[in-house]
């Protein structure tokens, strides 16, 4: 039995940046060792991936995988630090091959992803994958988030990707129809989600303490507008009903067609087949979103590079 702690784990993660058990299969590895260790996770390709952690990854890939019963389906984004390598097919690649994985996986952090067995290659964890494709690349690459849908009855779950990668929607849909005559239906929601950024599917589904919050910025809106408190009522329900048609995707504009809501155009091909269509779910992610981005001035990083010679 290798001698070393958790501690000794612990210290191996912090000074090289590598997960807990690649750091503890090192050390394993090199009984109990640490500089040994260092070197192994070096060698590896692992440390050096490490070393690379303060540079902020806010370019990238989002990435949807859909099964092909149209049953269970992933939504993923993978960060690198320039556009450049986001088109690069290496790393194309690579966010392929990791969505494909979390697609067949049971893990439900990102944390738990990392610490998997690849599923393509039984020698290696995604954490490693990962870090081999740094050391290739030469870019701080990370998995950001994924999220995973299992449909659990009739219907399917969609897909969309806009721009190459820069946005990706995944809606899920319950139905008795056939999932060939609601698929054109489906895409076309997607569109519809990444276009106009619903937050929630319908009106109930709108958190009430934000709903109440709301109101009131409303209701001072209107009294800064110097309306009567008889009709300030009426305006904020008015315009309440305007916020459900910006979070609500239900409530929504049909983007193909302004004169229609999306409840009436899904309420419409219903009618038509016959059997009921409902949304459940759906999530959008934008590549990038609520990352800070490092912006450079080198003018100024070179002056004051000039102070400092003497």
């Amino acid at each position: 039995m290798a001698n070393f702690t958790n501690q000794d784990v612990m210290k191996l993660r912090e000074q090289t940046g590598v997960g807990m058990m690649d750091c503890k299969k090192a050390l394993v590895a090199t009984d109990g060792n640490f500089d040994e260790a260092v070197k192994y996770l070096r060698e590896k390709g692992m440390a050096s991936a490490a070393k690379k952690a303060s540079r902020v990854a806010a370019e990238g890939l989002v990435k949807c995988v859909v099964s092909d019963d149209r049953k269970t389906a992933v939504a993923v984004e993978v960060n690198c630090e320039t556009d450049f390598v986001a088109r690069s097919d290496q790393f194309v690649e690579l966010v392929d091959n990791i969505a494909q994985h979390i697609l067949k996986s049971d893990a439900t952090t990102v944390e738990q992803v990392l610490e998997e067995v690849y599923c393509e290659d039984c020698g290696k964890t995604v954490n490693v994958l990962i870090a081999e494709a740094t050391a290739a690349i030469g870019e701080k690459l990370s998995l950001r988030r994924f999220t995973k849908y299992v449909l659990d009855g009739n219907g399917l779950i969609s897909s969309y990707i806009h721009m190459g990668g820069k946005i990706g929607v995944l809606c899920e849909f319950h139905s008795d129809a056939s999932q060939e005559d609601i698929s054109e239906l489906a895409f076309n929601v997607c569109m519809q989600i990444a276009a106009s950024k619903p937050l929630v599917v319908g009106i109930g589904d709108v958190d009430a303490a934000q709903l109440e919050q709301e109101k009131e910025i409303l209701t001072v809106q209107a009294r800064n507008e110097g309306k009567p408190e008889a009709i300030i009522g009426k305006m904020v329900e008015g315009r309440i009903h305007k916020y459900y048609k910006e979070v609500c995707l239900l409530e929504q504009e049909y983007v193909r067609d302004s004169a229609f809501s999306v409840k009436q155009v899904i309420a419409d091909v219903a009618k038509r087949l016959g059997k009921d269509i409902s949304v459940t779910r759906f999530v959008r992610y934008e590549m990038g979103e609520g990352i800070e981005k490092r912006t450079d001035n080198f003018v100024d990083e070179i002056a004051e590079q000039l102070k400092s010679i003497k």
